[in-house]
């Protein structure tokens, strides 16, 4: 069996199995779902291994006839956007499993819905089709809907709703899209399909290209979130159970970010420079407004939850800075992201099921009765506020220069969103860990068992591997960043210029020779020079292509 295909259907195949096994047997139902999602995390490893560095195509192809009449094809791939996007979400699948000891009831079903949303997520990831696309994408809504919905806080119901509804007016509008864009490139002479290899390379009118934008940006922006389309996510996250928590912050928001790079700018690159201000601004108002509700949080849920609406603010800054920096920051970020906070939320599920409460109040100093806790507490929270030496500062360091190079006012906007990031994150720890053992209760926890340590040891591995060294990370998704930033700025010097684009896909040589042409200024204002990003003991390229613009 091809592997993407292996890959993306493994766990829902899994889920069919264990719809047979009684409810009875909860153990068998635990081990057998931990068994298929950490054979699926192994296999997905060949993607990494066998990834060839320097390549801008797809990699791991598979293409099969699905629906011919209607231009639908079944068509999978990765490259080095999606690759660590894929593996982020293997790695994560078994963890949670493996963390959703506190799920007691109707843990069969609780099991096939995680299984059945690691398929989904897993295919929104690898899908080259427009229409297989939004088929994973919606298929990821169903399974989220039961977890919050059964297994939730006592507002679940509330949650479950706000959290379907928005992502449900998102993804509408963008179907329309979806429908329109093989229409205006049958229009134009072409084949009807939702190839998205094919239809990044037709032309549309700018005024068109705005209104196809939106509807995309609608529907990623809702899912990232950015503000002001936030207020689903904490509520989300609070009523979520923790294994719920962890996959909606670790995976499901990335689709969001992932969304922009692999939709929203390649196929509207004219829309994409024209809302690129916009975009900015609300991600760089995302940043500070995210960490300033984070400052007065009571619940720690909550204050992980705001911390997360500024930490993805930042991700989309880096990808709408246009340059390989920012860009590659960006993609980095989204793993670092879902690590850091995935770990917070495991470690705030934790504590729940010792304390039965969040509130920061009922702690204190929690660090002398449990160390081991206290100690991978302050890796993980130092890791995402972007300590050096931890994977947090080389993503946010690579975003933060990237956005320097084309808005140095937007940069320095940024970095305060760190701050204020050190300041509610630290003193959450001292106010959690440190100072007077006040509640009796907290003086009778026990540390970490086996099990937990054995979910949280893998994350902290990574957490250290990317912030020492994130070279081998860097180098797989150079050339297609590279690729990327190529064909929008060929496509709007293309369109600038009055001639067609010839709709074909394009090949690895032609994304090579788009990476070394260099032109002095366009009529959009987009200067070409070469990119001085490094990536620890390598650099990538030593000319990557790179996209500046003076003040927008």
């Amino acid at each position: 069996m091809p592997l993407l295909s292996l890959i993306t259907f493994l766990p829902a195949v899994g889920a069919l199995g264990l719809l047979v096994i009684p409810r009875q047997r909860e153990n068998l139902i635990r081990g057998l779902a931990l068994g298929i999602s950490i054979l699926t995390f192994l296999i997905s490893l060949r993607l990494y291994t066998g990834f060839h560095l320097g390549s801008a195509g797809m990699q791991f192809a598979e293409e099969a006839e699905w629906i011919p009449s209607l231009g639908i094809g079944y068509k999978l791939g990765v490259d080095g956007i999606s690759l660590f996007l894929v593996l982020l979400t293997t790695f994560l699948m078994p963890i949670v499993v493996l963390a959703s000891n506190g799920i007691q009831h109707r843990v069969k079903e609780y099991m096939v819905a995680m299984l059945v949303l690691g398929t989904g997520m897993i295919g929104v990831f690898v899908a080259l089709d427009l229409v297989l696309f939004y088929v994973f994408w919606e298929a990821t809504l169903i399974p989220m809907y039961f977890i919050i919905g059964i297994w939730g806080g006592p507002r679940r119901v509330y949650a479950t709703i706000k959290f379907v509804l928005f992502t449900m007016a998102g993804s509408l509008l963008m179907l329309v899209a979806i429908i329109a864009l093989p229409l205006l490139h049958a229009q134009g002479g072409g084949a009807f399909t939702f190839d998205l290899t094919i239809l990044m390379n037709i032309e549309i009118r700018t005024e068109i290209q705005v209104w196809l934008f939106l509807a995309f940006a609608l529907a990623f922006a809702i899912k990232v979130p950015l503000f002001p389309f936030h207020t689903w996510l904490p509520d989300a996250h609070v009523e979520a159970p923790t294994g719920g928590s962890v996959i909606l912050a670790g995976v499901l928001l990335k689709m969001g970010t992932y969304g922009f790079l692999r939709f929203a700018l390649p196929l509207f690159p004219d829309a994409t420079l024209l809302m690129l201000p916009y975009i900015s601004g609300l991600a760089l108002i995302g940043i500070i407004y995210g960490a300033w509700v984070a400052m007065v949080q009571p619940d720690l849920k909550s204050l992980v939850a705001y911390s997360s609406v500024s930490h993805l603010g930042f991700v989309v800054l880096g990808i709408f800075a246009l340059n390989g920096e920012g860009i590659a920051g960006s993609i980095l970020q989204m793993v670092n992201h879902g690590l850091s906070t995935g770990a917070l939320f495991l470690l705030v599920g934790m504590i729940y099921e010792r304390r039965h409460t969040r509130m920061i109040v009922d702690f204190g100093g929690l660090y002398r009765r449990i160390p081991l806790f206290g100690g991978i507490f302050i890796v993980v929270t130092l890791s995402s506020i972007g300590l050096p030496g931890l994977n947090g500062f080389v993503g946010e360091f690579l975003i933060l220069l990237g956005t320097f190079r084309v808005q140095p006012v937007f940069g320095i906007a940024a970095v305060t969103g760190i701050i204020w990031a050190a300041w509610y994150m630290l003193a959450m720890l001292r106010r959690v860990l440190f100072g007077p053992l006040v509640h009796q209760e907290n003086a009778e926890l026990s540390d970490l068992n086996r099990t937990e340590r054995a979910v949280l040891v893998p994350i902290i591995i990574l957490i250290v591997w990317i912030g020492v060294y994130p070279a081998p990370f860097l180098r797989r998704m150079e050339a297609s960043v590279e690729r990327v930033i190529a064909q929008v700025e060929r496509r709007q010097m293309a369109h600038s210029s009055g001639f067609m684009v010839q709709s074909k896909s394009t090949t690895d040589e032609e994304a090579s020779s788009m990476n070394h042409e260099r032109s002095t200024l366009n009529p959009r204002g987009i200067v070409h020079e070469p990119s001085t990003m490094k990536t620890g003991p390598s650099s990538m390229n030593p000319e990557p292509l790179t996209l500046n613009r003076g003040r927008r």
